[in-house]
C-alpha cells in the first residue's frame, strides 16, 4: 500500500498540492519551514475542489480559517499555500492548539504536519552516497574532480546550459592541448574554463543528414548536453522536469572540465546518426588533447582499436552497455579495456493514481503534469484500444482515454505506435499496459495528454471494471515525486538494460558495472528533461572515474576499472540481493550487472587492484579477432588476462586461472579467500591466504576451476572474495560445463 498520496507541482511562484483522492490523507510533499515561533506548518485538506473561480476557493480557505483565527491580518500571515486548481486544501502556520481546532470543522477533513521530504534532481549521486550538502569524504578529498578531464563523445553540448557555468574555475589546465572548433552557432566564446574544448566530425554523413543539426559542437538532439551535465556538470539549484525530480543539477565530478567531442548527429527524424570513422577521430583527437576519461554513450560498432589505443595512453575508457534488454547475448562495447556499463534504477518514481468510475484508484507511473491552462483532472469515457498498433479509425474514441497493451513485445517500441495512433484519433489520454521497463522517459512528450504505464495486473482490474460498467470512466492525476528506500526500492538492473555472455569476448564478463540509467535528470537544451538508457548510466561511471583519478592521478586505467568492480555493491538498501528487471524479474547474475551497482566511496579505497599491462591487451587482441591463429603458450586467453573477473565459456576439464592482486592499502595485510563457487563447479583457491608487508606488495594466486559432472550446461555463477578487516575485493565468476562443439543454450 502506498502512504497518503500526495503531490508537488512548482507554478510560477507558487508551489500547488493537486487534487487527491477524498478519503486519503495530506502531507506537504516539499521543503518548508518546520516552525515559525510556536506555530508549525501543517496542511489542510478540504475534499474535492467544487467548480468555481480559483479566487472563491482561496476565499473559502480564508472563511475556514476565520474561525480559529481571530483577525485577517492574521489569516494572511499564517495561510503559506492555497491548493485551488487540483483540489481544495491549504498549507498553514499554526499552533498545535489551532490545528486540533481546525481539525473538528465539518467541512475539513484532515489536518496533518507537513513532512519533509527530500526530493533532489539527479537524485543517482545522492543515493551513489556523494551528497554535495554534507560532502562525502571522497568529493572533498578529490576535490570535486578539479582539473580533471572528461571527454564527451556524443552529439555535442548546449554551452548556455546553467549546468555549465564556469563561475569560480582556475585557469584552464596548461597540460590542455584541444582546440575550440567554430561552426555554425558556435564561436570561441562558447568554450570557457568549463567546457575548455570543442570539436566535431561528420566524415561519411550526407548533406541531407546533417541539415537538421547544427554544423558545430552545438547540441541540437540534447543527448550529449544531457550526458555531459551527469558526469560533470556544475551545482544548479532548482532544477527539474514540470515540477517533478525537483532539486539541485550536478554531476559526479562538478569540478572537472568537460572536453567536447561531437560525433553522433541528430537526423531528420530526429534520432542519432554517426560512423565509425567519426568516433575514431574523436577518440585520437581526445587522446592527444589530454583528457583524463572518455566517455561514450554510443552503440556502436566495436571501436577496439581507438578505445585500446586510448587506454595504452593512460586515458579511461567507459562505454554504454546497450539498451536491447532484457534478452541475453545483445551487450555491446564488450572489448576488455573498456568499461561497459549496465543501467540500474534508483529510488526514485513518479507514481500517478488513476482513479475509476467505482471509486477503485490504480496507482500507475507517469511524468504527467498539469498544463498551466488545464482544466485538471477529470472523469473521461473509458476505451479498449486493444494493441493499439492499428489505426483506431473504426473507433470513435474522441475525448476518451484508451487503454492499450504491449504484451509481450518492448514497450519502447509499441509506445510511440499507440501514442500516435491515440492521438490521431483524438483520444484525450493513454493508459499504456507494459512489462516494467524502467523507461519512463517514453511518456514525457505526450502532446498535451496524459499517458501512464500500468503493468498487466493494473491492466487487467481495469479492463473489469470496463466489463463491469455500462459507461467506464476514468481520471488521470498529475504524478508526484516519491524518493526512499520504502516506497521505491532501489536499485535493479532496469529491462531495457543489455545482458551478456559477450558474443565478441566470450571469455569476459560483460558488462562490468552497473550504475544509475533510469529517469536521470540533466540539463537537455536550456532546461532538463528525465532521460533513460545506459547512456545515462556512462557518465555516472565516466563521473565516478574523476574523482578516483583526482585521488589518485598514478592509477592506471585498469587499476581505476578494478577499484570500481571490486568494491560494487550486489545488494539493496535492505541487504537483499539486487533484482533484475525482465521477463520475469528475476535475481541479478554478473551477466545483468557485471561485478554490481556502483559503489564510489568504497572504490576510493579498494585495498587491492588487479593491474594489466596494456601489452598483455595486444596479445588477446591478436588471438581474439585472428581467427586463423590458434592461441599458444605466446598468446593469452582471455580468461587469463588480470581482470577482476573470470569467465569460463567451456569448461570440460580442470582449468587453472592465474590472478595478480596489488596491495595498495596498509603495508601490512592480511586476506582470506572466500569462495562462492558457481553450481557444478569445484572451485579452489592457491594460496588461500595472502600475506603483504613493505617489501612484498604483489602477489599471484590461482583458480582452479573444476567441472563436478560432464553435461551440456548453462552458465552458472560465484565470486571469489579477499577478506581483511577493511576491505572487501570480490570478483564475480561465471562458468558454463559443455561437452559439445554446438549447444543451443548459451546463455
Amino acid at each position: 500500500m502506498y502512504p497518503a498520496l500526495h503531490n508537488c507541482k512548482q507554478r510560477s511562484s507558487e508551489m500547488e498540492l493537486h487534487r487527491l483522492a477524498p478519503l486519503l490523507l495530506v502531507c506537504l510533499c516539499m521543503l518548508l519551514p518546520r516552525a515559525h515561533g510556536s506555530r508549525k506548518l501543517y496542511v489542510a485538506y478540504l475534499g474535492e475542489r467544487k467548480h468555481g473561480h480559483p479566487d472563491d476557493v482561496v476565499a473559502s480557505h480564508h472563511g475556514t480559517l476565520s474561525s480559529i483565527l481571530q483577525s485577517k491580518q492574521e489569516i494572511l500571515d499564517s495561510i503559506v499555500y492555497s491548493y485551488k486548481h487540483g483540489f481544495s486544501g491549504f498549507a498553514a502556520l499554526l499552533t498545535k492548539e489551532q490545528a486540533r481546532q481546525l481539525a473538528e470543522l465539518p467541512e475539513v477533513i484532515s489536518v496533518q504536519p507537513s513532512r519533509r521530504y527530500k526530493t533532489t534532481t539527479t537524485r543517482s549521486w545522492d543515493f551513489l552516497g556523494l551528497n554535495d550538502k554534507v560532502p562525502s569524504e571522497l568529493l572533498t578529498r578529490s576535490r570535486y574532480g578539479d582539473d580533471i578531464i572528461i571527454g564527451l563523445i556524443d552529439t555535442g553540448i548546449w554551452p548556455e546550459s546553467r549546468s555549465f557555468n564556469d563561475d569560480g574555475y582556475g585557469p584552464v589546465p596548461s597540460r590542455w592541448k584541444g582546440v575550440c572548433q567554430t561552426g555554425v552557432g558556435w564561436d570561441r566564446g562558447n568554450c570557457s574554463r568549463k567546457i575548455i574544448g570543442a570539436r566535431f566530425y561528420h566524415a561519411g554523413l550526407t548533406k541531407e543528414e546533417l541539415k537538421a543539426d547544427y554544423l558545430s559542437p552545438r547540441d541540437a538532439r540534447g543527448h550529449g548536453t544531457h550526458t555531459a551535465s551527469t558526469a560533470a556538470g556544475s551545482a544548479v539549484e532548482a532544477a527539474g522536469f514540470h515540477g517533478l525530480a525537483t532539486g539541485t543539477a550536478r554531476g559526479g565530478a562538478p569540478r572537472a572540465r568537460i572536453a567536447v567531442y561531437k560525433s553522433v548527429w541528430r537526423s531528420a527524424a530526429g534520432a542519432g546518426v554517426g560512423t565509425t570513422a567519426t568516433v575514431l577521430a574523436a577518440i585520437d583527437d581526445a587522446i592527444h588533447d589530454g583528457v583524463d576519461v572518455l566517455s561514450l554513450s554510443l552503440v556502436v560498432e566495436e571501436n577496439s582499436f581507438g578505445a585500446l589505443h586510448a587506454v595504452q595512453n593512460g586515458v579511461t575508457v567507459v562505454y554504454a552497455a546497450g539498451n536491447s534488454g532484457p534478452a541475453p547475448q545483445l551487450v555491446r562495447n564488450t572489448a576488455p579495456w573498456v568499461i561497459t556499463v549496465a543501467a540500474s534504477k534508483i529510488d526514485r518514481s513518479f507514481p500517478t493514481v488513476v482513479t475509476l468510475g467505482n471509486k477503485q484508484q490504480i496507482v500507475a507511473q507517469s511524468l504527467y503534469y498539469e498544463a498551466k491552462n488545464s482544466s485538471g483532472s477529470t472523469f473521461r469515457l473509458l476505451a479498449d484500444g486493444g494493441l493499439c498498433v492499428d489505426a483506431l479509425n473504426g473507433t470513435d474514441v474522441r475525448g476518451q482515454i484508451v487503454l492499450c497493451a504491449a504484451f509481450q513485445s518492448p514497450p519502447f517500441l509499441l509506445f510511440p505506435i499507440a501514442l500516435s495512433n491515440v492521438l490521431d484519433a483524438g483520444a484525450s489520454g493513454l493508459i499504456f499496459a507494459q512489462y516494467s521497463m524502467d523507461a519512463l522517459d517514453v511518456v514525457a512528450d505526450c502532446k498535451g495528454i496524459p499517458c501512464v504505464l500500468v503493468d498487466m495486473d493494473m491492466a487487467n482490474q481495469i479492463s473489469n471494471y470496463m466489463a463491469d460498467a455500462s459507461s467506464p470512466v476514468a481520471k488521470i492525476e498529475p504524478a508526484r515525486t516519491v524518493t526512499g528506500e520504502v516506497e521505491a526500492p532501489a536499485p535493479k538492473v532496469a529491462a531495457f538494460s543489455s545482458r551478456g555472455p559477450s558474443v565478441n569476448y566470450p571469455e569476459i564478463i560483460k558488462p562490468d558495472i552497473a550504475a544509475p540509467g533510469a529517469s536521470i535528470l540533466a540539463a537537455k537544451g536550456d532546461s532538463y528533461a528525465l532521460l533513460s538508457g545506459t547512456s545515462m548510466a556512462t557518465p555516472h561511471v565516466a563521473g565516478v572515474v574523476a574523482l578516483l583519478k583526482a585521488l589518485h592521478p598514478d592509477w592506471s586505467p585498469a587499476a581505476l576499472k578494478s577499484a570500481i568492480m571490486t568494491t560494487a555493491s550486489v545488494t539493496d538498501v535492505r541487504g537483499m540481493p539486487i533484482l533484475a528487471q525482465g521477463l520475469p524479474r528475476k535475481f541479478a547474475d554478473p551477466f545483468d550487472y557485471g561485478a554490481g551497482n556502483i559503489n564510489p566511496t568504497r572504490a576510493a579505497e579498494p585495498g587491492l587492484i588487479y593491474d594489466i599491462d596494456p601489452s598483455d591487451y595486444k596479445k588477446f587482441f591478436g588471438c581474439t579477432f585472428k581467427k586463423s591463429v590458434q592461441c599458444n603458450a605466446t598468446m593469452l586467453h582471455g580468461y587469463q588476462l588480470n581482470l577482476p573477473s573470470i569467465a569460463i565459456p567451456d569448461l570440460r576439464h580442470p582449468i587453472t586461472v592465474s590472478r595478480t592482486v596489488t596491495n595498495i592499502g596498509d603495508f601490512n595485510a592480511v586476506y582470506r579467500a572466500v569462495i562462492e563457487s558457481p553450481a557444478g563447479v569445484r572451485m579452489d583457491v592457491e594460496p588461500s591466504v595472502l600475506v603483504f608487508d613493505a617489501a612484498s606488495k604483489v602477489i599471484t594466486f590461482q583458480v582452479k576451476l573444476s567441472p563436478l559432472w560432464r553435461l551440456q550446461g548453462a552458465y552458472t555463477f560465484g565470486s571469489l572474495t579477499w577478506l581483511n578487516g577493511q576491505n572487501t575485493v570480490r570478483i564475480p565468476i561465471a562458468a558454463r560445463i559443455t561437452i559439445h562443439d554446438f549447444y543451443a543454450d548459451v546463455s
